[in-house]
């Protein structure tokens, strides 16, 4: 039974999946740590510290089972969370209890696991977003050929197609899939540091031998899943890495926001709509709605993320020295949310590019509406194939262009450009010939086959190098 009498995050009640939530769980944090905890004491046992297989096996046996209850009351005596579970690590393992974090800082389990978690999430994330733009690639292709408006300013412009106009938000997100790739690909633990960087400790430990100090660290990442480690560090890895993965994660929120706005405006032109639910209400007080829900709320989702990304900066910003503890409450909140928020966008999406409604008569009505203007030069240099005088020609369509925009915005009567040219004897044209200038396939140019080629060449390879990660649905809690 839920408490009703306490807050609780929408991220977690409404939004972001469970699956999402438990990387950045309770329990994903803890048994990092614990995991962090053996890979170290087998790391040096290997290397000769005075650590026995037994202790290392008990540690390893006792990763999952967490007293919690022990923990919690060991902090509120200590006030120190990374050694009240030491303590109740050793109440589980008293045989290893006196090697538990033998040499470490906090830093090492704290920094380290957040690193991990980062990149777990970083890989669903890469993996929802791959199956988006499987899906707006697939929308593409199936509506290559359907010539819609184009705009610029909000105002119609030149044809384009419904397919053409969707490979802009799939490359959006491309762009933001080669960021993703990146900031998984060099992410490095912060790996056994010491204090303030300096591996004083563990020099201690080894006597001074450098190279078993090293291949301490080489061994831990390893065991981790980790190429490397990074470089050189204070007590923490440089929160320029939370920053630079809020900012990967921002800029997929702004692709996200793209989307659902010229989703939200083609929903207010009727020519297309978001997947509307059986029993789905639109308003309480108008039965007839179907508002853009899942859009908008992509869009709000998107601006949170975005406005977070200012949270990494500052805190990267504003490190003294070696490090400072004004990081750590900011942290544990903007990069879990970002994630969460990000999740959210994605689950979203994948929801609503599955299945989006495009109703082809109003977008014909629609282009045909506008169409006349934009054949106008084809009229006229037909005309002029004919012997017709350009200049003159150029001045009557001007004239009559003038006048259908007026009846069209004043009388809000229909566009009656065409019927003005076909009774004008200067154009030598009849309703046939008028027909075979005004389709609309005729100006849109290179749409299709940059679709075709858009798929082929920079969507296929992708989807081809990640067909594992294939075939995601979200199902939507509200």
């Amino acid at each position: 039974m839920p408490d009703y009498s306490s807050y609780e995050s929408p991220f977690c009640t409404r939004y972001a999946s469970k699956e999402m939530q438990y990387v950045f769980s309770a329990d994903k944090k803890f048994t990092t740590w614990r995991k962090l905890w053996v890979a170290l004491a087998r790391a040096e046992m290997k290397l000769g510290l005075p650590v026995t297989q037994a202790q290392v096996d008990e540690l390893e046996t006792h990763i999952e089972d967490i007293d919690y209850k022990a923990a919690e009351e060991r902090e509120k005596l200590v006030r120190h969370d990374v050694m009240s579970h030491v303590y109740a690590y050793g109440l589980a393992c008293p045989n290893a209890k006196g090697i538990i974090h033998l040499g470490a800082t906090s830093c090492y389990v704290g920094d380290n696991t957040d690193v991990i978690i980062m990149r777990d999430a970083l890989q669903i994330v890469k993996r929802k977003l791959i199956n988006v733009i499987a899906q707006l690639s697939d929308f593409a292709m199936k509506y290559k050929d359907m010539p819609c408006l184009a705009y610029t300013h909000l105002q119609p412009a030149q044809l384009t197609t419904v397919g053409k106009r969707a490979t802009l938000w799939a490359n959006e997100l491309l762009m933001d899939l080669d960021e993703l790739e990146y900031r998984i690909s060099s992410l490095k633990l912060l790996g056994s540091k010491g204090t303030t960087g300096t591996q004083a400790s563990f020099m201690e430990l080894f006597d001074g031998d450098t190279d078993k100090v090293k291949e301490l660290e080489k061994m831990i990442a390893e065991e981790m899943g980790f190429d490397a480690v990074v470089p050189v560090s204070g007590q923490t890895y440089s929160r320029k890495a939370d920053s630079q993965i809020l900012s990967t994660l921002g800029g997929l929120a702004q692709s996200a926001m793209k989307f659902a706005n010229d989703m939200r405006i083609l929903q207010n032109f009727k020519e297309m709509e978001e997947p509307f639910e059986k029993n789905q209400i639109g308003s309480s007080a108008m039965p007839y709605k179907r508002n853009p829900m899942r859009c908008e709320r992509i869009t709000a989702l998107a601006r949170y993320v975005m406005i977070d990304t200012l949270n990494p900066a500052f805190t990267a910003g504003t490190q003294w020295f070696e490090r400072t503890l004004d990081d750590s409450a900011n942290k544990r909140i903007s990069v879990a949310e970002g994630f969460l928020a990000v999740d959210a966008i994605l689950n979203i999406m994948l929801n609503v590019t599955a299945d989006l409604v495009v109703y082809p008569n109003v977008v014909r009505q629609r282009v045909m509406r506008e169409l006349p203007f934009m054949a106008s030069e084809n009229i006229m240099m037909d005309a002029v194939k004919k012997g017709g005088d350009r200049q003159a020609l150029h001045e009557k369509l001007r004239q009559y262009a003038m006048e259908a925009g007026k009846k069209v915005k004043e009388e809000g009567l229909e566009n009656d450009l065409i019927e003005r040219v076909l009774n004008d004897p200067d154009f030598m044209i009849n309703a046939d010939e008028m027909a075979a200038i005004l389709k609309p396939e005729s100006f849109t140019g290179r749409s299709a086959q940059q679709v075709e080629e858009f798929v082929r060449d920079c969507v296929k390879p992708i989807l081809d190098a990640n067909k594992d990660m294939l075939g995601e649905t979200a199902e939507l809690a509200v």
